[in-house]
């Protein structure tokens, strides 16, 4: 779908899902202030080529932190709407990141307080948010899913991808990164089962593979992508596996197959720093998706205005995601391509709150004139 686009624009940059806990409640709904938040970062001209929306549950067991929207009731999908039609209007495309955090989560924000769910029964320690005061506990330990309730749980992602073409998505992401559920299955250092989602890396991958399969049988491999994050460290405090360049090349090789849009991956989570054998990986995957015959690759993670323009320049990948800039700099992609300096973000808005440190950010020539 965004192949031509992308490779005639000199500066195809994407804006990362970025988790913001900004859901009203009850019912973990999005708002208006979610319509004006994307929408002013959708400008053809000087926001994102494409947004990923926030980490979006798929069903109601698929929360882990406070006040994040879903997309799993009727209510959702109608301010789901709102969102896609502000970004429309502006002339921007925006996927829907589908999303179950497995055993990142606390039972008070599970359906009857139930343990989560995960491939394991280990519990993979860390914390989360759980109510409007920014109250952090450490996650619950989860239960594993039995293997005849893994099926349901590949139809949620199907019939969440179904709601996202009636919300007015241009497509999805399946959201198979940072230690939460898909990774929870896939990583062996994590999965210690025992049965057909187990053992070898076919059983690893099943899960994530029969999710892909079915989202793309849904919406069409056009309206389908795929995030991954080769790397250590994140959500989940147990992501070892013991061999991340078979694991993650093969996934890709199978994703790829499949024909889908593109393949999200995650480099990094800090500025600069890159793990040992990553780019190894990397270009691995780069083999998987070449951007020609077949789907895009898309990079993020860490990068600046110079490190991305090298990327791209260097045909390592065919688009670059950026996050926490697009935060306080709505019109990111115009300050990237005419070398403007960026608004520093802050840390202290980035989950929870109103308006302020959402949608309070002035565009470039906004703060040339405040000053």
């Amino acid at each position: 779908m965004f192949k031509s686009a992308i490779h005639e624009d000199f500066w195809p940059i994407w804006m990362a899902p970025l988790t913001r806990s900004r859901a009203s409640q009850p019912g973990n709904l999005p708002t208006e202030l979610h319509a004006e938040y994307y929408a002013q970062r959708a400008h053809p001209e000087n926001g994102a080529v494409v947004i990923l929306s926030e980490a979006t549950p798929v069903t109601p067991a698929g929360h882990g932190y406070f006040a994040t929207p879903g997309i799993h009731t009727p209510e959702q999908v109608t301010g789901w709407k709102k969102v896609t039609q502000a970004v429309h209007a502006v002339g921007g495309k925006i996927f829907c990141q589908l999303w179950h955090v497995g055993r990142v989560s606390h039972v008070s924000l599970q359906p009857e307080g139930q343990p989560p769910v995960s491939a394991t029964a280990v519990n993979g320690g860390g914390k989360t948010y759980i109510d409007a005061d920014g109250t952090r506990k450490a996650v619950s330990d989860p239960r594993a899913l039995l293997e005849s309730e893994i099926p349901a749980v590949v139809e949620e992602f199907r019939l969440a991808a179904a709601r996202c073409m009636e919300a007015g998505f241009d497509g999805v992401e399946i959201h198979g990164a940072n230690g939460y559920l898909l990774e929870q299955f896939l990583r062996s250092g994590i999965n210690d089962r025992t049965d057909g989602y187990g053992g070898s890396l076919e059983g690893r991958m099943r899960f994530s593979l029969e999710v892909a399969e079915a989202v793309v049988r849904e919406v069409g491999s056009d309206r389908t992508g795929y995030r991954i994050s080769p790397i250590g460290g994140e959500a989940d405090g147990q992501r070892h596996d013991h061999n991340m360049l078979e694991t993650y090349g093969t996934l890709a090789d199978r994703l790829a197959e499949m024909k889908i849009a593109f393949i999200d991956v995650v480099e990094s989570f800090s500025v600069g720093v890159r793990e040992e054998g990553l780019d190894r990986i990397c270009a691995r995957i780069r083999e998987a998706f070449d951007g020609k015959e077949r789907g895009l690759y898309v990079a993020g993670g860490g990068y600046t205005r110079e490190t991305a323009r090298e990327a791209l320049d260097s045909g390592k990948c065919d688009a670059v995601m950026f996050g926490r800039d697009f935060i306080s700099n709505p019109d990111l992609r115009r300050r990237l391509r005419e070398d403007l300096p960026l608004t520093p973000w802050d840390r202290k808005s980035f989950y929870l709150g109103g308006a302020e440190g959402l949608t309070d950010w002035p565009l470039a020539e906004e703060k040339e004139e405040k000053r």
